[in-house]
Formats: structure tokens, sequence, C-alpha cells
């Protein structure tokens, strides 16, 4: 099946599809195993270390948590959200986004990555601390025709993921929606504060079937809405009732700091998750970004190590809490360390600037000048492919957190500017204030490392491994 049409492909997907959404209960496990067949056939002469085998089993055991995550979707979640998710996210993103990117990363000789974030505005009807949205201003928009030509561009390269960012996301609800209708074999997901979610959003999710939603929350009641305003908890919860209703996938963004940090990973609140209908936590480790950052907020070592441990705990499929976590900063031994630059993925602002990273606001190209394939050429994110990774030790993935010493060289080397609008801030100034919590980590980090051992990656989408395959061969 590796050497089908794409079109050939889909079609067998969706026949796979129809056939366990429509099947009774007691044959939907072996209907799953056809799936993941045909994803295994489809990556046939990949290199590509997805457990197919591994995955079946878990599926197998009726007293095991996959097993359990697994009917609480077909249960709970409406089958035109199930069915469109399956066929976009597992075949379109995941399988035939994956082949296609790494085709284009060979092609073009740069890095294409599988997910896009942007930011349909910079406006948002919160202002929570440490957000880095508040550091552009809140009067910039990206319009519908830009952002739909990035998609368009994007399909070319492979990329059918696509996040939304902000700002506040679903002040721009009807225009993101406009693209999930248009761009239907695509899969969105939007970064929210959830204070938007109305019974006619919920219904065009549900019509659409590809939009998903992150609802950020740092913790219960009074830290949450120390840090977001008050009443803001009370609105989330009633918002993930709403969408739980309406048999829709969302879950949530967590920043976890100093402060929250043992709160965000308890029993206590990961059971209101799960009880709330959230299928996804996806915890970011904060950032000192920007001029006016509170470094204090930074976690210590003994919670980043705790989190480690904790975050991993939750999303054991055998035997954990029924929630898929991931902590981007402690996850870094599964994708390879830093994905930004291109890699995996790289963030367009709402003023159009295309920067490495979400939390790295410098650029040298925008999106109303430049075409997607001309920014992943630009010096910065052709400099970060040529230094990924920043560390062999995947504990120790950024170049601004864990590897000061790299990003204000990157940034002084190929000219990018600061695309803060309300007040830059210079790289130096930046990676100043990680400096300490780096050498501080760095220890903890060798420790867990060598813990276990580490497989390597049979594609890990780094220029060194590919030089080292055009030496080989000459």
């Amino acid at each position: 099946m590796g050497t089908v049409s794409h079109g050939a492909g889909r079609l067998a997907f969706s026949t796979a599809i129809n056939g366990a959404l429509q099947c009774s209960e007691a044959d939907r496990d072996k209907m799953l195993r056809k799936i993941l067949t045909l994803g295994q056939k489809y990556m046939s002469g990949e290199k590509f270390d997805f457990d197919f085998q591994g995955m079946s089993e878990m599926l197998e055991d009726e007293e095991g948590t996959l097993n359990q995550y697994v009917k609480r979707l077909f249960d709970e979640i409406h089958p035109n959200v199930l069915k469109t998710t399956l066929l976009n996210l597992g075949f379109e993103a995941f399988f035939h986004g994956t082949k296609t990117t790494r085709k284009m990363r060979e092609r073009y000789q740069c890095n294409v990555p599988w997910v896009i974030l942007m930011d349909p505005t910079s406006a948002c009807n919160l202002h929570c601390t440490g957000c880095w949205a508040a550091e552009y201003g809140n009067k910039l928009n990206l319009s519908f025709e830009e952002m739909d030509h990035v998609i368009e561009q994007g399909k070319e390269l492979g990329i059918y993921f696509y996040m939304f960012t902000g700002g506040e996301p679903l002040v721009r609800k009807a225009d993101i929606l406009r693209l999930c209708k248009k761009h239907h074999d695509c899969v969105f997901l939007a970064y929210t504060n959830g204070t938007l979610v109305d019974e006619v959003l919920c219904r065009e999710m549900q019509r659409m079937g590809n939009f998903y939603l992150a609802i950020s929350l740092e913790g219960f009641d009074e830290v949450n809405d120390l840090r977001r305003g008050e009443g803001v908890f009370r609105k989330v919860m009633d918002a993930m009732d709403l969408l739980k209703e309406y048999g829709l996938i969302f879950g949530t963004s967590i920043c976890y700091t100093s402060k929250n940090a043992e709160t965000v990973v308890s029993d206590e609140f990961v059971d209101l998750l799960v009880e709330k209908g959230n299928r996804y936590a996806l915890y970011f480790h904060y950032m000192p970004v920007g001029n006016d950052a509170a470094v204090e907020l930074l976690p210590s070592v003994e919670q980043r190590k705790m989190m480690y441990h904790r975050v991993r705990e939750i999303r054991d499929m055998r035997h954990g809490k029924g929630l898929f976590t991931m902590d981007f900063q402690n996850d870094g031994e599964y994708v390879g360390g830093c994905i930004a630059g291109g890699r995996n993925y790289f963030h367009i602002n709402a003023n159009g600037d295309a920067e490495p990273c979400v939390f790295i606001h410098y650029s040298n190209a925008n999106i109303r000048t430049h075409t997607l394939l001309e920014i992943l050429k630009q010096p910065i994110f052709m400099a970060y492919r040529d230094h990924q990774p920043f560390n062999k030790n995947h504990l120790r993935p950024c170049p601004m957190l864990e590897n000061p010493e790299f990003l204000a060289k990157l940034v002084q080397e190929t000219g990018a500017k600061s695309t803060d609008l309300q007040s830059p801030e210079a790289p130096e100034h930046l990676c100043a204030k990680c400096h300490e919590y780096a050498k501080n980590w760095a220890p903890c980090a060798e420790e867990l490392w060598e813990e276990k051992p580490h497989t390597k990656r049979s594609y890990e989408n780094y220029k060194a491994e590919k030089e080292e395959k055009t030496k080989s061969v000459s």
C-alpha cells in the first residue's frame, strides 16, 4: 500500500473508519486493528518508529487504559467528529503528511514542518500574566485570505495540521470556521481561554468535525483566576461541559510555573479534567520572554524533575489516567530535541512575521512579502537547521532555556530582528535570564538522561544526518 496514490489511500482509510463506526462494540477492536494495519502498510518503506504491534496489543487489553480511552471516544464523541479526526489527523496529517514533508525536506534542503502555528489576531478579551501575545499589542490581525494562502502553500508541502494561537483566536472564530470548511482535509486546533465558547460555535465544530480546542488552565479557581481574572475558571468549566455535551474533542493547555507545578499534575486536578471530557493536556514550561518577564516563575529543578516523572505516569496508556499528556520541554527525547525553526513547526504572529518558535520573537521574513518556502530558507530558519539538535541530551532541547549560549549567537549571525512591537528585547537580555536556570538544570537532566537507554530514532530530520548520508554514498 506504500506505493498507492494519495486518493486510493484516503479511500481505503475512509472505508475502514466507516466500518469501525458502524460495527458493534464487540467487533470494534478488530476494525481498529484493521486501521492500524492499513497505516503500517501505507508507511511501509518509511523510517517510521510508531509501534503498530504494541498499540494493537494495548487495544486488546480490555482492562487497559488505552482500551478504555478508545471506548470513551466512541461512546462520547460525535460520529462526524470522530470520523473526520481519524481520517484527517490519522491518515492525512500523521501518515500522508509525514511522508510528504520528508520528501519536501530532501527536495528543498531545508526544514519543512509538520504543523504551523498562526495568530489570527493579537486581540484578546483577557489580560493574563506571562502571556507572550501581550508583547505584540492588541490591534494586529491576519486576514482570512492571508491565512488561507498559508494553508494552500502548506498543503503543497504536505502540511495538514494548523494551530491557532493569539491573542484569543476565537475572537476570529467566523474566519477560522471558514478555513475549516474550505480545507476539510486538514486538522485545526485553537489555544483558547475558553470564555468565548457557546452553543453556536459547538454546533459548527460538530458540523465541521476538524476543529479542536486546547483551553488554557493553570489550576483550580483561586490560582487560575489570579492570573486570568475573576470568574474565568467557572466559565472554563461551563465551556467544557458544553463541548462534552456536543461530543467534541478538546483538551487543556497548561503553563506550569514555580507557583502551580504540583497542582496541575495532582490526582484531583487530572481527575477533574478527565471527568469534564478532556482528551489531552498539553503542558508548557514557563518561558521568561519579554523585558518584564517574572523570572521567579521559572520552575525549580525539583519541580521540573517531578513534572518529568508525573506527566509520564498520567500518559501511560496501560495503567495511566486516561488522559493523553505532552510536556513540550521534558518530552524532547521523543521528537529529537528542539522542534522549532520549521523542523517540526514554526510560528506566524498576527503581524505576519515568521518566527522560529512561539517563544522566540525574532524574524527575517513576513508572509506578506515571502512564500512559505522562502521563509523556511531564511537565515534564522537555516541556522536552526544547521545547529539542531542544540544538545545531544534531549532533556535540554531549547536554544534559549537550556542552551542560552546558542540563541543570541543565532540572532546576531542571521540579522533577525525583534518582532516585539511593544518593547523589543535584545536576545542577550532574553538569554541572560536563562543562564542560571540552564546551569542548575544541567546536572539533573544528565542524571535523568543516563537512567535509561535511549533508542536512536530511525528518522530524526537533522542536517548532520543528511550530510553523513551524502558522505557515505560518495
